[in-house]
């Protein structure tokens, strides 16, 4: 997901039960859907959660939190030195909280991001929980936003039919097979592409209609245009399923009969190939699709990709988790080592004294037996 772009363009001089304090002004803009949100915190907000960021990710921040105060150290802790008052200091202090929030933000260690103190201090859970409510959020970056965009991705679909035709004839005049394969899986990229578009594209299209219910865009379009523009879906989905029907015809073919031979084939073949090609053989079949589970069961290309990137995010906290259990770990075996050391250097101690003690004990048994 893209990183979000965070800054801190003022300080404010707030006031609670009379007495006077300085808040800082963050103003984060959200890539998708595309929105500004702004919050103020004060300095000791910033404390806090430098601490919890060092206590959850056990790793100290990218960049170093402003001192409390102009004195810093002890004095600083103290209160001594503050900053109220004094707008070139108020002004080093706010470059440096919004230092401290970019680094974070655009670290390549993501291991503070996915905090749950860091998104609590930026609001951000009411925001994805919002996101998730939000229609046509599962096109990801193929969401249309307005009419404008929608003719925008509607260019893209006939580019990418356009470059799909042209691939389909690049396969068809092909005489190597690492040509033909090459030709074909660029067609078929381009034809999957214009299909994730085309259902975008339909969704966005009946919220602009107003019978989508979206309360991100207020604008909408007359029935004409509405009707207009479903034609427009209508044919480029068919023309996008002949050029389909006509890489698989190629595909089929040269399986068969080899790539020299045309790709023109008889209803009744592809029937008898396709009513073949679904007969369960009993063996395991190399390339074979994979099974449909029940997330993945009702998304498409881009609603599984979405998914495959939460799979991984969530892959990403178990394995930050799991660093610092090892972390954990290595600093108790640390101190069991230690402790290890520090008990066989008192055992030798020990041992000496025993042999010291052993070596009396012998000259006295001496001198009683000379007594005796």
């Amino acid at each position: 997901m893209a990183p979000l772009r965070i800054s801190i363009p003022a300080a404010h001089t707030d006031t609670n039960n009379g007495k006077e304090f300085t808040a800082y002004e963050i103003r984060i803009e959200h890539p998708f859907p595309r929105a500004t949100t702004t919050l103020r915190k004060r300095y000791s907000d910033f404390a806090l959660l430098d601490t919890a960021l060092r206590s959850e990710a056990g790793s100290t921040p990218p960049s170093v939190l402003p001192a409390k105060s102009w004195f810093g150290g002890s004095l600083g802790k103290l209160g001594i030195g503050c900053t109220l008052g004094s707008p070139e200091l108020i002004e080093r202090r706010r470059q440096g909280l919004e230092r401290y929030l970019k680094a974070i933000e655009t670290s390549e260690d993501g291991r503070w991001r996915v905090c749950k103190a860091y998104k609590t201090f930026l609001n951000l859970g009411d925001r994805d929980k919002k996101m998730a409510n939000v229609p046509g959020s599962q096109f990801g970056k193929d969401r249309v936003t307005d009419s404008t965009d929608w003719l925008d991705k509607y260019s893209d679909v006939k580019s990418n039919l356009q470059d799909a035709r042209k691939f389909l004839t690049q396969r068809e005049q092909a005489t190597a097979a690492t040509a033909q394969h090459e030709a074909g899986a660029n067609a078929k990229k381009g034809l999957v592409r214009a299909g994730a578009l085309l259902s975008a594209l339909d969704e966005g299209l009946s919220r602009l209609g107003g019978t989508g219910g979206d309360e991100w865009s207020g604008e909408k379009l007359g029935e004409g245009e509405v009707r207009r523009r479903r034609d427009l879906i209508s044919t480029s989905r068919k023309e996008r399923d002949g050029l389909e029907s006509v890489l698989n015809t190629m595909v089929v073919k040269a399986a068969v009969s080899g790539s020299s031979v045309s790709a023109a084939v008889t209803n009744e073949q592809k029937a008898g190939l396709f009513s073949r090609a679904n007969q369960p053989t009993g063996r395991r079949v190399l390339g074979a699709p994979v099974q449909e589970t029940e997330r993945t069961r009702e998304l498409d290309n881009e609603g599984v990709l979405q998914l495959q990137r939460q799979i991984v995010s969530e892959q990403d906290k178990d394995l930050v988790d799991l660093t610092t259990v090892v972390q954990r770990m290595k600093e108790m075996g640390v101190q069991i080592n230690q402790e290890i050391v520090e008990q066989n250097a008192m055992l030798g101690l020990f041992g000496e004294d025993v042999e010291r003690v052993d070596g009396k004990m012998k000259i006295a048994r001496k001198r009683i037996d000379k007594i005796k």
